[in-house]
C-alpha cells in the first residue's frame, strides 16, 4: 500500500520532558524503529508535528536581545523541519539500510483570507501553569489557552489547499523513495498580488496537511499517530470507552477539542469522504498493528476492517482470540 503518516509533535518530546537534543533524538529514534516495517512492506511518507518544538524556538528568538524582530511562524517552521527532518532521515537510514530516504522542506499553500488567523487554536510551545500564562500573556502579548491541566500559547492555523512541492515528492516515492516531509503542516504561505509566494504567521496543523498530500499522492491509508491509543467517546467522563471502528459520519456526530483531537478526526474523516480509502489514529508503537486492524480506530467508509466493524474489539492476544464488544 501507499501509506502517508502524520507522526504528532508530542510524540517526539513528550509532555513533561525537558526540550533537549539528546532526549528528542532517542524519541525519534523510538518512533523510526516503529515505522522501519512498514517502510519495508509499503511505500510510506512520514510527515510530522512542530508544536513543541517550534514554540521552543519562538520563546529563544522573542527573548534574543540581538534580535530587533524575533523570527516569523514561517521561519521557525522551516527551521523545525530541518532539525527534525535531520534526526528522522538519519534514524530511518539507520533502520533501513540500503533504501532511499529523503527528507525535504515543504511549504503550504493557504488562504491569506481564511479566518483561523484571526482565531488562534493551535497549541504550541511547552506547557505552563496559569500564572505563567497570565505573566506571558502581558509580557510578550502571546494568546494562552488551556490544554489539560495545563496551559499553552496558541497561534491561528489557517486550512491547507495543497503542499507546493507535491509533484516532486510523488516522483521520489514512485522511485522507492522513503519520503519525510511536510513537517509541522508545512511552511504556511499565501499568494500575494503578483502571483508570488510569501510566508505568513501562523502553524499549518500536520494532520489536516497529511490528508490533503495523502489525497493528492492517492494514498491508500492516512494513519495518524499520537501519544493515545485510540479515538475515545466521552473523553475525561466515566463513560469514555476507545472507539475501534468507525464512519466518517459516526465520528463527526461526535464533539472533539479544536487544539488536540478535533483536527486529527477531521483530517480522516476528509481523506475517507473523498477517496473512499482508510484512515486510522493511535499510537505510533502500534503503527504495525494499526495497518492490520489490531489496535487504534480504523475509519472506513462503512465503518468495517479486517472483518471486524462497528465497535468491535479487534483480535488481539489479549482478548484471546474472541470477538467481544467495548
Amino acid at each position: 500500500m501507499r501509506i502517508v503518516i502524520a507522526l504528532g509533535g508530542n510524540a517526539l518530546l513528550k509532555r513533561g520532558q525537558t526540550p533537549d537534543a539528546a532526549i528528542q533524538v532517542a524519541n525519534v529514534e523510538t518512533a523510526c524503529r516503529a515505522l522501519a516495517p512498514l517502510a519495508r512492506e509499503h511505500e510510506i511518507v512520514i510527515t510530522h508535528g512542530n508544536g513543541p518544538q517550534v514554540g521552543v524556538l519562538a520563546l529563544q528568538s522573542a527573548s534574543d536581545p540581538n534580535l530587533t524582530i524575533p523570527y516569523p511562524f514561517d521561519t521557525l517552521g522551516a527551521m523545525t523541519q530541518g532539525m527534525i527532518g535531520y534526526w528522522m532521515l538519519q534514524s530511518l537510514q539507520n533502520n533501513l539500510p540500503g533504501r532511499d530516504v529523503a527528507a525535504i522542506i515543504n511549504q503550504t499553500l493557504v488562504m491569506e483570507s481564511d479566518p483561523a488567523f484571526d482565531h488562534p487554536t493551535k497549541f504550541v510551545g511547552e506547557v505552563y501553569t496559569e500564572q505563567e500564562a497570565v505573566e506571558l500573556t502581558a509580557a510578550r502579548g502571546w494568546v494562552m489557552k488551556p490544554d489539560g491541566e495545563h496551559f499553552r500559547r496558541v497561534v491561528g492555523s489557517p486550512r491547507p489547499q495543497r503542499v507546493i512541492e507535491t509533484k516532486l515528492i510523488r516522483s521520489m516515492l514512485d522511485d522507492g523513495t522513503v519520503v519525510v516531509c511536510a513537517g509541522g503542516g508545512g511552511i504556511p504561505v499565501v499568494r500575494d498580488e503578483h502571483g508570488n509566494r510569501v510566508g505568513v504567521e501562523a502553524v499549518v496543523d500536520k494532520d489536516l496537511t497529511a490528508a490533503v498530500l495523502a489525497e493528492h499522492l492517492d494514498a491508500d491509508l492516512l494513519m495518524i499517530l499520537t501519544d493515545v491509543p485510540a479515538v475515545i467517546d466521552g473523553f475525561g467522563t466515566d463513560a469514555a470507552r476507545p472507539i475501534h471502528r468507525a464512519t466518517p459520519k459516526m465520528l463527526r456526530a461526535m464533539d472533539f477539542p479544536d487544539g488536540s483531537m478535533g483536527p486529527k478526526v477531521e483530517a480522516v474523516c476528509r481523506f475517507v469522504e473523498l477517496t473512499g480509502g482508510i484512515s486510522a489514529i493511535g499510537r505510533f508503537e502500534d503503527a504495525v498493528q494499526l495497518v492490520a486492524g489490531l489496535a487504534g480506530t480504523v475509519v472506513t467508509p462503512g465503518g468495517d476492517y479486517g472483518g471486524v466493524r462497528d465497535n468491535q474489539v479487534p483480535v488481539t492476544a489479549a482478548t484471546n482470540g474472541q470477538k467481544v464488544r467495548a
